[in-house]
């Protein structure tokens, strides 16, 4: 399934940088999740160009590859087996829910096999 707005999707996440927090490294505390700048006087905030970049929309996607998977597909949760009848096995691919137990997760698999509709964590 792979298509043209997939490739520029993986060309923009390879040049976008990692943002990090600001400050990260000086305190052990601080973890380098993104946080957004607050302080009047911060150089983040202001954009100065060596204290790294902020996250901002020249980043996003393209529409259409937004929410899909790696391969291509749209991800949607299952948590029984009556919700496979609402996917498309050739856009669509199934993620089965955590709280599933071990029962009705084999129920889903089955009836998946079936009619052809993959699952991506099995």
């Amino acid at each position: 399934m792979e298509n043209k707005n997939l490739r520029i999707r993986q060309k923009i996440k390879a040049k976008k940088p990692a943002f990090k927090r600001q400050e990260w490294f000086r305190t052990v505390s601080l973890k380098s999740a993104w946080r957004s700048p607050r302080g009047i006087d911060s150089k983040l905030k202001r954009g100065e160009k060596a204290r790294g970049s902020m996250p901002n929309i020249g980043y996003r996607s393209p529409k259409l590859s937004r929410g899909l998977d790696p391969k291509g597909f749209r991800e949607i949760m299952v948590l029984n087996p009556s919700q496979l009848k609402k996917i498309n096995p050739k856009t669509d691919i199934a993620v089965i829910g955590s709280t599933v137990g071990k029962k009705k997760r084999l129920e889903i698999i089955k009836k998946a096999e079936e009619s052809g509709i993959k699952i991506s964590n099995f």
